[in-house]
């Protein structure tokens, strides 16, 4: 990673560490970012905007400082200037300071490195598969009310099982990306200190989702 990373903060986007992720680049400053960077490293960090965004987006609104660094695996520039990327998440990240000098926003960044998993957290972690298979596996009447109050139990995935050939991390954080569920929620996932941790975290996310949503009048506890 570069001494000052390009950020792109989207107010609905979270990106997690080895997942993909394809943006449509539109905005001027961010065309220059994607120029720059695919001249470079091809790194850039994605990082959430804060609530009232709205209110300063021409300028450099308030964003949440842990994010994830993401490297360019495919750049389309089309005709009229825009961008097709596709990211591959690498690591989170905290951002230390931002720099002023270019069109974009950049920043010091510190990698927030994740604990190695031991054989306790392997286990864990392989608990939270099972759970989150059956939350979500088609068919089931608990997926089925996840699906019928948030439209989807995976975007853009259907009614496909989970691959049995992915990883158990690749898969939590794979899960915590695409599932349908707020940008906060996502937020609150990626700033998790371990893969085990933001595993549970999901699994009792997804959990009260559902008895939301057969539950009336305990909506609140999704959030």
């Amino acid at each position: 990673m570069s001494d000052l990373l390009p950020l792109f903060p989207l107010p609905n986007v979270v990106l997690f560490p080895n997942v993909f992720l394809p943006l449509h680049i539109f905005e001027p400053r961010y065309r220059d970012m994607i120029a720059d960077a695919e001249a470079g490293d091809r790194m850039i960090g994605m990082v959430l905007l804060r609530p009232g965004w709205e209110r300063e987006y021409e300028g450099r609104p308030p964003v949440y400082r842990t994010g994830c660094s993401g490297v360019m695996t495919h750049v389309e520039r089309l005709p009229d200037g825009r961008y097709e990327i596709v990211l591959r998440g690498i690591e989170r990240f905290r951002i230390v300071n931002e720099h002023d000098g270019r069109t974009y926003r950049r920043a010091a960044v510190e990698t927030l490195v994740e604990p190695a998993l031991t054989l306790d957290a392997r286990a864990a972690l392989r608990n939270c598969r099972a759970k989150l298979e059956s939350l979500l596996a088609p068919g089931t009447e608990r997926a089925g009310d996840f699906r019928e109050s948030h439209g989807a139990s995976v975007q853009s995935r259907g009614e496909a099982a989970i691959p049995s050939a992915m990883t158990d991390e690749d898969l939590v954080n794979a899960l915590a990306q695409y599932l349908d569920l707020e940008p906060l929620e996502k937020q609150a996932l990626l700033e998790q200190a371990s893969l085990r941790a933001r595993a549970e975290a999901l699994v009792e996310l997804l959990e009260m989702k559902i008895l939301a949503a057969r539950t009336p009048g305990v909506s609140h506890l999704a959030h």
